[in-house]
């Protein structure tokens, strides 16, 4: 829910709008010209305000100018008559977030864009958010995080592109957050996809935004995620599976720093940083024609390869006594600790889902645990970890935890290779990759 300002002097229009957005559970106040809709601004903070071009006293075009430079936190939607696109174009100049022509064809085609105009204000106090909160601790002392570390630290200063390698769960998005977190576009969005989980035929709306009309289904223009992320970075996540001709259209923007919605034909600047990651190896991709080379050099200006979990075992106790902290806090428990039995466990098992994977663990285990104190019988669920019985022997060789884990994992769900990749905190590509060096198809 979000509170949003309608602002038009035609009662039975403002009516209308406060009608449709109050219907999807906003909290709307209305307002007859600029001058009323300024006194309600001072009174009340609001997150969006949609307002008329052409009213008495003071039209949206004065206000628009009055809140840029009084609350430029604010998200402006104009609605303007039919045709008078001019009048509208000036808006955007000005900082609108977008507009719509009158009269509205439907209330949903305006709680779209307002759901936009939210989105977009989310982004944005999440970047507030972001530079006040303790920044996240990638290394606990192992040599290879501390290298990591540093190398962050000199890209984040820097405009270069930039291209997170390592497995699944190894903790590519925290370090672009990072990189983020460190850069001069701190105060801007941080915008995160993943390439793999967006639907084929949407990832192109979704990235650059389509016109009205573009294909069924686009009764309205809408801006798209790289638009959204003027001034601030994106992250790429599992670049490696955008198909090809998607990663053309991905170069050019890279390169040009410009593109187009889908069906339009004005050019939109993009002034983002650009960080990507990927779980593949992208010259092995390259060799089998499934990623073009020109985008890889694009992207790897500064490549940093994130190690897994078991290059960095002396790492293992102090984060998972950092991730148990935030797990306890999110739980509303008292504070939970790690006794040595679980020590032992953790720091034996293999983790092919890596961080992400012994935070799945931890959880499972406060879940479970009767008190403060977690011992190795809490977590019988840890995919990877050995038994209590077998944790007062030699602890099992790295590939021999792993492949009982995928046993383990496969039986639990009935071979059902999705769920058990889920289950273990790593991507079904890397499953299907780690049984077939088994000799599993």
């Amino acid at each position: 829910m979000a509170r949003i300002l309608v602002v038009d002097d035609d009662d039975d229009v403002r009516g209308f709008l406060a009608e449709a957005l109050e219907s999807s559970g906003h909290d709307v106040e209305q307002a007859a010209d600029g001058e009323a809709a300024l006194r309600r601004l001072v009174a009340r903070n609001f997150q969006v305000v949609v307002t008329d071009l052409k009213m008495p006293k003071q039209g949206g075009m004065e206000l628009l100018r009055r809140l840029r430079g009084e609350q430029p936190e604010l998200e402006i939607i104009v609605l303007t008559a039919h045709g008078n696109v001019a009048g509208a174009v000036e808006a955007m100049k000005l900082g609108a977030f977008d507009y719509l022509e009158k009269p509205l064809e439907s209330p949903a085609a305006l709680r779209r864009i307002v759901e936009r105009a939210i989105a977009r204000r989310g982004l944005r106090d999440q970047a507030e958010r972001s530079r006040e909160e303790p920044a996240p601790r990638l290394s606990w002392g192992a040599p290879a995080m501390v290298a990591v570390e540093t190398a962050l630290r000199k890209v984040a200063a820097t405009s270069a592109t930039v291209l997170l390698l390592g497995e699944s769960g190894t903790g590519k998005e925290v370090a672009a957050r990072e990189i983020h977190r460190q850069s001069a576009r701190a105060a801007r969005p941080f915008v995160a996809i993943n390439c793999a989980a967006m639907s084929e035929h949407l990832v192109e709306s979704e990235l650059f935004g389509h016109e009205r009309g573009a294909f069924t289904g686009a009764t309205t223009r809408q801006r798209g995620k790289i638009e959204l992320c003027e001034g601030g970075t994106f992250f790429l996540d599992e670049v490696g599976e955008l198909k090809l001709e998607l990663q053309a259209k991905l170069l050019r923007v890279i390169q040009e720093r410009r593109f187009e919605r889908v069906g339009g034909s004005a050019t939109i600047d993009a002034d983002v940083r650009w960080i990507a990651a990927t779980n593949r190896d992208l010259l092995d991709e390259q060799r089998a024609g499934r990623f073009r080379e020109d985008l890889y050099h694009r992207l790897a200006v500064f490549p940093i390869r994130m190690p897994p979990l078991r290059e960095r075992r002396e790492d293992i106790p102090a984060l998972a006594d950092a991730l148990l902290a935030r797990i306890a806090r999110a739980l509303g428990r008292s504070e939970l600790v790690l006794d040595e039995s679980a020590r032992r466990a953790i720091t034996a098992a293999s983790f092919p889902g890596n961080v992400r994977e012994l935070g799945n663990a931890l959880e499972r285990a406060a879940i479970l645990a009767d008190g403060a104190r977690i011992t190795a019988d809490d977590l019988v669920l840890m995919t990877s970890a050995p038994t209590t019985e077998a944790a007062g022997r030699s602890a099992p060789t790295m590939d021999e935890a792993e492949n009982d884990a995928i046993e383990r994992a496969l039986q639990k769900f009935d071979g059902n290779r999705r769920q058990a990749a889920d289950y273990l905190g790593i991507g079904l590509r890397t499953l299907y990759e780690k049984l077939k060096k088994r000799g599993v198809r």
